[in-house]
């Protein structure tokens, strides 16, 4: 992995970016921590020429960005305006914004994002899916992660992978990262450790948890990842200096 490949998910630092003005201030700081890469969520409500324009103005690329699922599903071509707007090809469905409770439920929900991964492919973009715990539910015997990639178009629908999120679903995240060869342009880096007295998992910066991440960056690397987005949902007195940490974890354990 080269540096060059390591993003900032903005909506790590969402409650510095509400307006322009904060925004712009937390574009400085994170390019001041090394950063030169970020991913849009979580961010204002702020027009997405703006951010572009904020973004480039401190020296950084915006390589993907998270879309509301329900604008994703009915309105791809709003979308596909956004994702002009600020200069990147990258956006991955964020959240159920429908119930996964039944098989049909998940078919006819790829069969959604099939639809609009078509509009954004004829647009020169491509939509991931980005998941959480709960597609590590079983139905029939297979999670809902699996069927969902099974019925969607690998050239139409690729994966944004979160490592903490497959490990708290019961997945492994090597083994996830091998099946997803050619179909992970993007993976989120989000460390998972334990809270002693509690006995609760909670969010960690790189190094600070029990994922192994230079194998698994190495295994995504292999299946073609493009992007290695650092994300850290919530939970630090900090949030600056979490990203921070997880930098250095980067630049001292895994960058080539």
């Amino acid at each position: 992995m080269k540096m060059s490949q390591v993003a900032l998910q903005c909506y790590t630092i969402r409650d510095h970016c509400r307006t322009a003005p904060e925004f712009a201030e937390s574009m400085r700081r994170a390019r001041a921590i090394g950063y030169e890469t970020v991913q849009i969520s979580g961010v204002g409500p702020i027009p997405p020429s703006e951010i572009y324009t904020i973004a480039n103005g401190e020296g950084l690329q915006i390589c993907a960005t998270h879309e509301p699922g329900i604008d994703i599903i009915d309105r791809p071509e709003q979308v596909v305006e956004t994702l002009a707007a600020l200069h990147c090809k990258l956006t991955a469905y964020p959240w159920p914004h429908i119930s996964l409770e039944t098989i049909a439920d998940v078919d006819r929900f790829a069969e959604g994002l099939n639809r609009s991964g078509a509009v954004l492919k004829a647009a020169g973009m491509q939509l991931c899916f980005h998941n959480h715990d709960m597609e590590f539910r079983k139905l029939d015997g297979k999670t809902v992660l699996e069927r969902l990639y099974e019925k969607t178009d690998p050239n139409l629908v690729m994966a944004e992978l979160d490592t903490y999120w497959v490990h708290a679903g019961g997945g492994d995240v090597v083994s996830w990262c091998t099946r997803m060869v050619g179909r992970l342009p993007m993976i989120h880096l989000k460390d998972y450790a334990m809270r002693a007295k509690e006995r609760q998992p909670i969010f960690a910066p790189l190094g600070e948890g029990n994922l192994e991440f230079p194998r698994i960056i190495s295994v995504a690397e292999q299946s073609g990842c493009q992007w290695f987005i650092v994300e850290q949902d919530s939970g630090f007195d900090d949030a600056f200096e979490a990203i921070a940490t997880s930098l250095r974890y980067l630049r001292e354990h895994v960058a080539s």
